[in-house]
């Protein structure tokens, strides 16, 4: 049996921090991200979120719902930025059960209800003891 989908994952609003401590975590220092005259001078009006920080938030969410240790393949599709003080909300469904596993679609989305990050995942299934 697949447990019902969790809470939706709200993050944010986010802050121009958030985005310099993903970097130093992820080792991503684009300046993109954290200089505003480099952002200025790339065509944005401020430093952007990064992608794969909302691909980490939607791995995050879905892993929580059924298993780190149950994902088999993920996915992601980058289609919007996200900008400090967005807040960012993850969620998901099942859009295909299997014998063994299941497949679920992911979301992140504004609070404007732009989506930045699509996600598809594959998780096996727990065995029954």
């Amino acid at each position: 049996m697949i447990p019902a989908p969790p809470p939706p994952l709200v993050v944010g609003p986010l802050t121009r921090t958030d985005l310099v401590r993903y970097q130093g975590a992820s080792g991503d220092m684009q300046p993109v991200h954290h200089d505003e005259p480099f952002a200025k001078a790339a065509g944005y009006d401020r430093p952007l979120s990064l992608g794969m920080l909302h691909a980490g938030l939607l791995g995050t969410w879905a892993a929580g719902w059924l298993g780190a240790e149950h994902v088999r393949r993920f996915r992601v599709r980058f289609t919007a930025q996200a900008f400090p003080g967005d807040t960012l909300t993850c969620t998901g469904a099942v859009a295909e059960e299997h014998p063994d596993a299941v497949d679920v679609e992911l979301s992140c989305t504004t609070q404007n209800g732009d989506v930045v990050a699509r996600a598809w995942a594959t998780f096996a299934l727990e065995e029954s003891p």
